[in-house]
Parts: structure tokens; sequence; C-alpha cells
């Protein structure tokens, strides 16, 4: 595809303009409706029919402990170590991602404790269409295992041997041969096969994401991820081969993925050499950094690139952002697989309100209430209230214990 230029003005008019060079999804609400209900409905027999169907997929749904084993086994010695590597980066911010447990004592006597407590059992969905994603599985399962997840899955449409090797490295429970919305609907509410996840998270396709969507009020989710972007802000001082590289590198992603770059410096976007192939590709002339910085944050990229000095000493004044890497080194890519950073964040501008795949994704902040002798000071606040809002058993239920306190 082409690649515009565009000259920015308002830059809410140009973020959206620039989004709406990106085709419109197609609308698969109704057949994923049917696919989840079928599969929740019949279970296996559904579920098998499906992914015979439209996964092409054969054989047993789990894939065998010994099959795992041997993809590890025939793994590149050189993919292992990179994914040791992507696997230990990980982790460790994921671990510092947990929140400690806070207790708060308020003036009436009680005590408050906020507890955060991991789900029981993760699924992770690894897309399986254009190629294998090893690093798809690092990113879920290495950040559920970090937030204390007992039980880890993964559902692999195709079940490559890349993604199978990438699975048992780092351990995962089970492994089950199916994808698209009836994997989704499995991993919801369950089948004879497949347990029911507390949380599903990981990219896929519209149907995934569609099926996300429709079963997010019984399930937990991490989110709706649409296709890649990413936003280059560069300015004086920044390499164009370098922007562009890292262009070129996200345009891969293919068709609805979204590159662009923004500067105030019209030699630099006039020397950015770029064939984004499939990709929506766009450069934007700002009159100075500080409108560009407004253009970034109207766009909400999945990815933004600070290149360039004064580009750089912006980091601090981003908020919408799915990840912000910083200097001319820090390439999109390094996060794709062993910065450490998680690769699955929000896209399609709901960088926004929402974040990138945490161990928060795996885990429930719960109150814990002691009241003890508040209970004569809270009834008297209390009570009142809730008379107010009609609830006389409510306020009964506390002043009983008022006259206990007492």
């Amino acid at each position: 595809m082409p690649v515009e230029r565009l000259a920015l003005g308002d830059p809410t008019e140009v973020a959206a303009r620039v989004r709406g060079l990106a085709p419109a999804a197609a609308l698969v609400t109704s057949a994923v409706g049917q696919i989840v209900v079928n599969v929740r409905a019949h279970g296996d027999t559904a579920l098998e029919a499906y992914v015979e169907r439209l996964d092409g997929a054969h054989g047993p749904l789990r894939v065998a402990p010994e099959e795992l084993a041997a993809a590890l086994e025939d793994l590149d010695p050189d993919v292992r170590s990179g994914l040791e590597v992507a696997i230990a980066n990980v982790r460790a911010v994921a671990v510092a991602g947990c929140d400690d447990e806070r207790e708060v004592a308020l003036p009436e006597g009680q005590l408050v404790r906020l507890r955060e407590v991991a789900v029981h059992r993760a699924a992770i969905y690894v897309p399986g269409g254009r190629a294998p994603y090893p690093s798809t599985v690092v990113m879920g399962v290495v950040t559920a295992r970090a937030a204390g997840v007992e039980e880890v899955v993964v559902c692999a449409p195709g079940a490559h041997p890349l993604i199978l090797a990438a699975c048992a490295l780092c351990e995962v429970d089970a492994v089950f041969r199916m994808g698209g919305a009836q994997a989704v609907a499995a991993l919801a509410y369950g089948t004879e096969t497949v347990p029911r996840a507390d949380v599903i998270a990981g990219p896929g396709n519209l149907y995934v994401q569609e099926a996300k969507r429709l079963v997010s009020g019984d399930v937990g989710i991490d989110g709706f991820a649409g296709p890649s972007d990413v936003l280059v802000l560069a300015s004086e001082g920044a390499d164009p081969a370098l922007v562009a590289i890292d262009l070129a590198a996200q345009a891969e992603h293919g068709e609805g993925t979204i590159v662009c770059a923004v500067s105030d410096e019209p030699d630099l976007l006039d020397a950015i050499e770029l064939d984004p192939g499939a990709a929506v590709a766009a450069l934007v002339d700002a009159p100075d950094l500080g409108v560009a910085l407004a253009f970034a944050e109207a766009f909400a990229p999945e990815h933004l690139e600070l290149i360039g000095p004064d580009a750089e000493a912006l980091a601090p004044r981003v908020r919408s952002a799915g990840c912000v890497f910083v200097g001319r080194d820090s390439a999109t890519a390094f996060g794709d697989y062993v910065a450490g950073s998680n690769h699955t964040l929000p896209t399609g501008g709901a960088a926004r309100f929402a974040s990138g795949l945490s161990a928060r994704h795996f885990r429930r902040r719960m109150s814990e209430v002691r009241i003890g002798p508040a209970a004569a000071a809270l009834a008297r606040a209390g009570a009142p209230i809730a008379r107010a809002e009609g609830f006389k058993l409510h306020a009964a239920s506390m002043e009983v214990r008022e006259n206990h306190a007492l």
C-alpha cells in the first residue's frame, strides 16, 4: 500500500484519520455466537467437529506429554537459548508487577486487609495463522505463573512443534490442539476434555476476539487485541534508516497493521524509505514536538518509539501507549521477544484506558474486613444511610452489632 503523507493540524482528527486508513473489520458476531452456543451446549462433540472443520486438525484434543517432550528435544539450540532469555526477563518484570498485601487501620477501629489472590486456572491462546508464535507462549504462561496461578493451559490451533517446545520449556500443565471461537468457548465453559478457565488471555483473529467479547461475562478476559500498530515520534538527530526498519518490521504483521512516524523535521520524514507491503503507513508532519506528542496521545499506539534527544525527553509525559520504547536502540522488536516487557498490548487506540498483559490480569484484589469493637460507631454512621436507601434490614443488621458492642 502507498505511504500517506499528512500535515498535522488537529491532533485528534489526524489520529482518527490515520486509524481510518485501515480496512474495517468484518462482522462475525452471528457466526461466532452460534459456535459459542453449540460448544457450550454440546461440549466435546461440537468442539471436535469445529476443530476438524475449521482448524483442519486431527487427533486427540489434548496433546500427549510425549509429543511435548519430543518437540523440546528437537528444538533448535539457538531458539531454545533465546526463549530461555525471554522467559527469565519476562518473569522478572512480571514478578515486579505483583502488589503486596496491605492492611489499613481506620479511625473507628476496624481493619481492612487488601489481599492479592491469583486465579486457580488460566488459559493462554496462542495464534496459529501466519506462523507459529512461541514468544506468545512465553508472554502468557510465564506471566500467569509469576502471578501465582496454580494451573496454566495453552490452546494452540495446529499444535506446531515450535509452540509445543515452548510450552514444554515453560512447563505448561496442558496443551489443547484447538483454536478459533470454538477454543474460547471450550475454555470459558469447559467440556468433557477441556477444563473451564478462570481467565483467558492472548491475541487471536477477529473470530477469537469476538468470542472473547461474548464470553467476557462468564470468564476473565485480558482484553480484545486487534491488528498491531506502531508510532515512531522522531526528533532532530534521529536516524531515518532506524525509523524505517522499525516501521517495516511492524509492517510484517500484514493487513490491518498501521505503521506511522511523526516528526517536526520534514527532512527526516523525507529520508524515510519504506515499503509497508499490505500494512497501512503514514508519515505525519508536526509543527513542533508538543503537537507531535498530542497526536501520539490521541492515537494511543500499541507501541510508541521515541527517537532523538528531544523526543526521548518526552517520555515522562506519555500517558496513552501500550509500551514506550525510549532511545535509538530501543526497537519495538526487542519488546516482542526478549526485553522483559510483555508484547500482548492494547491495540486500536485502547491504550487510552487499557494496559498490557501483566500479573494483574491473573490476580484478583479482595478485601478482608474485621470490624470488632468498631461496630457501634459504624452502625451509627451506616444505619441512617441504609434506611435512606430503603433497606431497613441492612440497618438492623448493623444496629444489632451496635447493641452487642455496647
